[in-house]
């Protein structure tokens, strides 16, 4: 079996199981539609905790964001295929969706590279924030937009992208500068010291 039937026949398996399962469906919708707001709104909650510690983090995830997406155009430009529901018959299609290159999946992209740079510093909810990557994952190929293929490679991208930036950001002082001079200038419209959890370090 070539990887290519292999990657259309677990996409089958999986996208097959909301026509077997009709109840999952709103929930594979909203995970593949709107778990990126959830995201957001914890990367905030994250932000204005306002602890160095969580700062650095988000800074560290934002800038793999960065780098995953520019790794996932440049893995675009040499290889690309349309989403399932424009190359394949009798797919589970859940969300409307242009056609365009689905290689790699910047969902998966976007939420390995955040949540496992979280799980790096904070082990404990890192854990929680992984399920979600690859529930989201998952889910944008029950909605029919992905192929496994697709979803694994920019898992993958993220996974890469998040260590680069716990390696390096660490080592960008004039990051945690440019965080100080953020922090006076919020501290003269938010009033309050913003809480120092340990030095931020790479570990």
């Amino acid at each position: 079996m070539s990887i290519s039937q292999l990657n259309i026949d677990v996409f089958r398996s999986i996208n097959d199981v909301g026509k077997t399962y009709q109840a999952l469906d709103p929930v594979a919708i909203f995970m593949a539609e709107y778990m990126v707001y959830v995201l957001v709104l914890g990367m905030l909650v994250y932000w204005f905790t306002r602890t160095t510690k969580n700062r650095m983090m988000m800074i560290q995830s934002i800038l793999a964001v960065v780098l995953a997406e520019v790794i996932g155009k440049i893995a675009g430009s040499f290889y690309s295929h349309y989403q399932p529901f424009a190359e394949l018959s009798h797919v589970n299609k859940l969300v409307d969706h242009a056609v365009d290159n689905a290689f790699p999946s910047d969902h998966s992209i976007i939420f390995f590279a955040i949540c496992f740079s979280i799980w790096l510093v904070r082990k404990r909810e890192g854990w929680l924030w992984l399920a979600v990557a690859c529930a989201v994952g998952i889910s944008r190929i029950m909605v029919g937009v992905h192929y496994p293929g697709d979803v694994l490679t920019g898992a993958l991208i993220g996974f890469i992208s998040a260590l680069l930036m716990h390696w390096l950001v660490p080592k960008l002082t004039f990051l945690e500068t440019l965080l100080d001079q953020y922090e006076k200038i919020e501290g003269k419209i938010w009033p309050g010291k913003p809480k120092s959890e340990g030095k931020y370090k790479n570990f």
